[in-house]
């Protein structure tokens, strides 16, 4: 049996957490999908289109990636991943918060859909504080984004943010 895992997430932008994360997942399963979630009631950045498109450039040329798809959706995640033949879904943890909230999902999506499990895996400590939220705010500010996030995702960023 093929073990083919979601890696789930708004990747609003993805970051080099989100990209650890993956690289360990790919270790772990015989096929990963990056699936960005779409949310119409909040408000991101970029589209899914374009959040989809970075991704792409992120991983392109790199051998560990191959066996990845990116993909988006809107909805539930359970049903996504049963559409898909996904048996996994993927979580990253950086601290306890995360945890909480991680937990509560992964219990609700147990009981939405008993044959999908999740995994918890944690980013390297040296990506634990990184997140979207706190990239957004640097890029905003026009700071420098070299250690949070890869250069394609720092310049889209930076030109988004010229707009607001």
């Amino acid at each position: 049996m093929k073990h083919i895992a979601i890696y789930p997430g708004s990747f609003d932008p993805i970051t080099f957490g989100h990209l650890d994360i993956l690289k360990r997942a790919t270790n772990l399963f015989d096929k990963v999908i990056v699936t960005v979630a779409v949310n119409h009631k909040k408000s991101a950045v970029f589209s899914g289109d374009e959040r989809v498109a970075l991704i792409k450039e992120c991983l392109a040329g790199k051998e560990w990636a191959k066996n990845i798809e990116v993909n988006q959706f809107t909805g539930l995640l359970v049903n996504h991943a049963q559409k898909l033949n996904a048996n996994t879904l993927i979580r990253g943890v950086r601290q306890i918060s995360d945890f909480e909230y991680e937990f509560r999902m992964a219990l609700t999506n147990k009981r939405l859909a008993p044959d999908v499990d999740t995994v918890f895996l944690m980013p390297d400590e040296e990506f634990t504080f990184i997140s979207a939220s706190l990239v957004k705010e640097i890029a905003y500010w026009n700071g420098d984004l070299s250690s949070f996030v890869p250069g394609n995702v720092a310049k889209s960023l930076l030109k988004k943010m010229e707009t607001k």
